[in-house]
């Protein structure tokens, strides 16, 4: 029986970035097996991509009635201070972050604003969530990614591993939330957990998303590009393993003790949650296509061949990821095993029939 210090059951949990693919999925699996839990969901809902997908999302959260969702931007100070006045959260999970390692080049105040601002004053209300002698937040976990691991050479990933050479704004924003969190989480006993997520895939996501861009381009008739010539390879994680795992980690809080000096040592962890299997990207797409083929995404004589082409890598970007669970495993008796093919398959028949228009 794992040593989980942290109970839901009745308690107050906030999201951020309800209306996420992760944060949507998390917010259901909640409501559907906690008891009494009742979750409090902030999203901006801003057009990074198609905001049709995240207003269904919504649509199917909002039938809960523990349920209550507030639309704004956690950059926005006063809001995220009246949002933990009023609701005094329990747990936070902060999953609002600007994505994409792409879009991070070409627009960078983006992430500045939602992953370095927003993130602030989650912990400053976190912070102040302790004042005049209130129990405050138990359990703080936030979003972290294995962009963190920038050009690391040794594989597979792990949390022990220096991560101090991000190659894209986007790693630096979320390494940057793994130090404010761990200086936060000294200075004021807030325990912390970051996660860093690979590659999460699935029904549902997101249209940036490699899989999914490729899906839009093939059924247009259109050329894919699959960048270091097909040699990349991802730790690809299906989405309902990165719920499970999530909701594990929420209740089991880092322990707060004392050092030897007598202060508090920070009550601080990170954990990777990856599929633990990295797959060839030539792979990943060939079977990408074979599943939407069978769902009649794309018609039965299509010839893939004829819309790939194998292109050099691209700024910001690595050859491969691949995660190290093996604290995962020792800490929460988990690890992901959703197989790509069966993934892919759910994504296909999602795509044929609640998004295909």
């Amino acid at each position: 029986m794992l040593d989980y210090n942290v109970e839901l059951s009745g308690k107050t949990v906030l999201v951020t970035g309800a209306a996420g693919f992760i944060g949507a999925g998390l917010v259901k699996k909640l409501l559907e097996t906690i008891k009494a839990v009742k979750i409090v969901g902030i999203d901006n809902l801003n057009d990074y991509y198609d905001v049709s997908i995240k207003e269904k999302r919504l649509d199917e959260l909002n039938a809960y009635q523990d349920f209550r969702f507030i639309r704004g931007n956690i950059a926005d100070r006063e809001l995220v201070r009246s949002v933990f006045a009023e609701y005094r959260p329990s747990v936070v999970v902060n999953l609002a972050a600007q994505a994409g390692v792409r879009y991070s080049i070409t627009n960078p105040d983006a992430y500045m604003e939602s992953n370095i601002t927003g993130f602030y004053n989650i912990l400053e209300a976190c912070r102040h969530s302790y004042d005049d002698g209130e129990a405050g937040v138990e359990h703080l976990v936030y979003a972290s990614s294995s962009s963190v691991y920038g050009g690391n050479k040794k594989v597979p990933y792990s949390t022990e591993d220096m991560v101090d050479h991000p190659v894209s704004l986007y790693a630096a924003t979320k390494k940057t939330n793994e130090l404010l969190a761990h200086s936060y989480s000294k200075l004021y006993n807030i325990p912390a957990t970051g996660l860093r997520f690979f590659t999460v895939y699935g029904p549902g996501g997101r249209p940036d998303m490699a899989y999914f861009s490729f899906t839009e381009k093939l059924r247009e008739g259109r050329t894919i590009q699959i960048f270091n010539y097909g040699n990349c390879k991802r730790d690809f994680t299906y989405i309902d393993d990165v719920v499970e795992g999530i909701v594990r980690v929420m209740r089991k809080a880092p322990d707060r003790v004392n050092g030897e000096d007598g202060l508090p040592l920070p009550p601080y962890k990170i954990y990777n949650i990856g599929n633990n299997k990295p797959e060839n990207l030539l792979d990943f797409v060939t079977i990408l296509q074979e599943e939407l083929v069978r769902a009649n995404v794309l018609p039965a004589d299509f010839d893939f061949e004829k819309h790939k082409e194998l292109v050099a890598m691209q700024p910001g970007d690595v050859p491969v990821t691949y995660a190290d669970i093996s604290l995962l495993e020792k800490d929460f008796g988990y690890r992901p095993t959703t197989d790509l093919r069966y993934g892919l398959r759910k994504f296909a028949q999602w795509y044929k029939d609640d998004y295909m228009r």
